[in-house]
């Protein structure tokens, strides 16, 4: 009696993980070996569970005819299951690799919805940070990325899930790289139009992330101008008339979104003014002065046919990300989250990792993640 209870209560156990995924369609389709295994442990288990509600008293219902072996046979079949299922799980997340960073559960719930691409929808912020909703038009042909702040970001080709024939990481795979290709492109044609708008125009005609990047890259461009030519207390007047603009903006009426990249572009308008006041007082005039090395430093350089925006910290550059952020804030820089920065940057270029530790609450966290922000990369948290 006692053997049967317990392989009946393993049974029952992997039964009722496994159900749920094996009534979906999609995953049957898929799978189908592991999905003729399961149908074959499902009879088996409801014949038992059919005969035990018949007569629940435990001398009857344990003393079924075969019953333990019967039991043993299902527990078998079900971790060839499980064991199928998880290499079904691997190679989809070798296909597609934001899946590693989804629970199983969370994983399935997404392949099991093939047959519909607005269903995979509300999980798409666990596979890309930035993306909230994707815009369908009625073809179900995907237009562009919305993100959580309903910032809009049109994609220049249009992605058909359809021709992906129900492999969801296929089409995820097109919507990483447009969300790549097209940051990219805003990136650049913001920066550039920079040049030719008043600032306070610019900075609400464009989304958040490039205002943020297209303003630091100017600020880069002007201040080592500013460093040669011996003119930095007339950039600092400069920089702040800037941040004084901008705030009468932010006193004035204004929609949600844009009043968030402005409180962003305040945070960084504000250190980047602290910089260069530090600079005239301490009297530089070499771009190659540590002084000016040591700050975040954003550039556009030829790479063949194509610009592309780099982050340089000290001697490390670092290829800007493209990783699309929605419109988030950003935090305030002290003298440490800097000097964490240089620290992080120089390990990043010697590929190795960088660990922050202090108290909890003093925003180690905070700081990789703005870090990541900085440089438009994925960043996910984990809490082993």
């Amino acid at each position: 009696m006692q053997d049967v209870l317990d392989v009946w209560l393993k049974v029952q156990a992997a039964w009722l993980y496994l159900e749920p995924i094996f009534s979906s369609e999609d995953i049957m389709a898929q799978m189908p070996e592991e999905g003729r295994r399961f149908t074959v442990v499902d009879s088996t288990w409801k014949e038992c569970m059919a005969a035990t509600a018949e007569d629940p008293s435990v001398l009857v219902a344990t003393d079924q005819p075969g019953l333990l072996g019967r039991l043993r046979e299902a527990l078998e079949l079900l971790e060839l299951i499980q064991k199928g299922l998880n290499n079904y799980l691997e190679e989809k997340r070798l296909y597609f690799n934001r899946f590693f960073f989804l629970s199983n559960d969370e994983l399935l719930e997404i392949l099991s919805e093939t047959k519909d691409p607005t269903r995979v929808q509300p999980h798409l912020k666990k596979c890309f940070e930035g993306i909230a909703k994707l815009n369908f038009n009625e073809k179900l042909e995907i237009l562009a990325m919305i993100s959580s702040e309903k910032e809009e970001i049109a994609f220049e080709e249009k992605i058909d899930p359809a021709l992906a024939r129900g492999m969801v990481e296929k089409w995820l795979l097109q919507v990483e790289e447009s969300m790549l290709k097209n940051i990219r492109r805003v990136s650049l044609a913001g920066t550039e139009d920079y040049a030719f708008t008043k600032r306070t125009e610019w900075v609400q005609k464009w989304p958040g992330q490039v205002v943020l990047s297209g303003s630091q890259v100017y600020w880069t461009v002007e201040a080592e101008e500013a460093i040669k030519a011996g003119s930095l207390k007339t950039y600092c007047q400069k920089l702040t008339d800037q941040i004084g603009d901008t705030v009468l903006l932010v006193r004035g009426k204004l929609p949600t979104g844009i009043r968030t990249s402005l409180s962003a572009l305040t945070v960084l308008d504000v250190h980047a003014r602290d910089v260069i006041k530090e600079l005239a007082e301490d009297g530089i005039s070499n771009t190659n002065d540590f002084d000016w090395l040591k700050q975040v430093r954003y550039y556009i350089n030829k790479e063949g046919e194509q610009d592309e925006v780099y982050v340089h910290l000290i001697n490390t550059e670092y290829p800007y990300g493209y990783e699309y952020l929605g419109n988030s804030g950003r935090l305030v820089i002290t003298p440490l989250t800097d000097r964490c920065y240089r620290t992080l940057m120089g390990a990043l270029k010697l590929n190795l990792g960088g660990a922050p530790e202090g108290p909890a609450g003093t925003g180690k966290t905070e700081t990789t993640k703005d870090l990541a922000k900085a440089l438009a990369k994925q960043c996910v948290v984990f809490n082993c």
